[in-house]
């Protein structure tokens, strides 16, 4: 397996847990507030890559011992490129929240998909060329999160105005990851990813606390579903799309990540017992069908 088909399989397996999420999440809301649900998700991601850190520091140091000093520059870079990411991610799912309690989630999940449109474009403005084949891959795929998401008109209002800044801040989490594991090639993306849900803990924790009123036995209460939401949808598909944006181009990696939406889909059909119509499917059909395009063999 090379390491573009690699990549490609991370960011798919990452899509594929955020999509099972959906079912948790929404479980948890009839508990507790969004910031101390984001909040405690992300302290239980943080727990869980405590020691996978700690695996991969002695794997390395049995294959690929470094220095002391290399160390220390791998930890540095590792802890920046995290506390980046973080703030990109906590300003994404802060609006994402906000923006859900003022819109139809059709709506919130289309224009939170407009990232595989403005990742390309900024990607344009940090000089890289994008093939032909993402532009019309993202254009089906935008068709297709209509078809699955929009069933009202299409005005905007203030929620949805939060979801497109949610959108944008998405692209921003995604860029940044593409510059740290490329440019700034020699990171750790786990140590990444823990810093990252870190961050990501401690300001929902501060949100929280100023704008909601966490209630311990409320918390326990959602146990199971920030359990869950933590450990895999944060902890590990996090750290998936670190690791497949390693080796995926950045304007293909969103793509593949938006089958989130679609796993919701697939996912609220099996265990909730959702229904989906002849417009959804058709809407699931195009987005599989732009995210094949995209891993058209391309030249960057």
């Amino acid at each position: 397996m090379n390491d573009r088909t690699k990549g490609s399989l991370f960011l798919f397996l990452a899509a594929l847990i955020w999509g099972s999420s959906f079912v948790s999440q929404s479980a948890a809301m009839d508990y507790i507030d969004p910031f101390t649900f984001n909040a405690c998700r992300s302290f239980v991601g943080f727990l869980v890559l405590i020691p996978i850190v700690y695996l991969f520091r002695i794997s390395r140091k049995k294959t690929a011992p470094l220095s002391q000093e290399e160390e220390a520059a791998l930890n540095k870079r590792s802890v920046t490129a995290g506390i980046f990411c973080g703030l990109a991610l906590v300003i994404a799912s802060s609006f994402q929240q906000i923006g859900i309690s003022m819109t139809t989630a059709g709506k919130a999940g289309f224009i939170t998909a407009l990232y595989i449109i403005m990742v390309p474009i900024l990607s344009i403005f940090l000089g890289r060329k994008i093939p032909l084949i993402i532009w019309i891959s993202a254009v089906i795929s935008l068709a297709g999160f209509y078809f699955l998401c929009i069933q009202e008109d299409l005005s905007m209002g203030k929620g949805d105005f939060y979801c497109l800044i949610c959108a944008l801040c998405f692209s921003f989490q995604i860029m940044t990851i593409d510059y740290f594991t490329k440019r700034e090639a020699f990171v750790d993306p786990v140590m990444m990813s823990m810093t990252q849900f870190f961050v990501v803990g401690i300001i929902s924790m501060i949100l929280a606390f100023i704008f909601e009123t966490p209630v311990p036995s409320d918390i326990v209460k959602a146990g199971g579903s920030i359990l869950y939401a933590g450990a895999f949808s944060s902890g590990i598909a996090y750290t998936f799309q670190i690791l497949g944006q390693k080796h995926t181009s950045p304007a293909a990696a969103p793509l593949i990540m938006s089958l989130e939406s679609v796993f919701a889909v697939l996912f609220g059909w099996l265990l909730l017992g959702e229904t989906m119509n002849s417009r959804e499917i058709l809407g699931c059909f195009l987005v599989f069908t732009a995210v094949i395009l995209s891993q058209v063999k391309q030249t960057e």
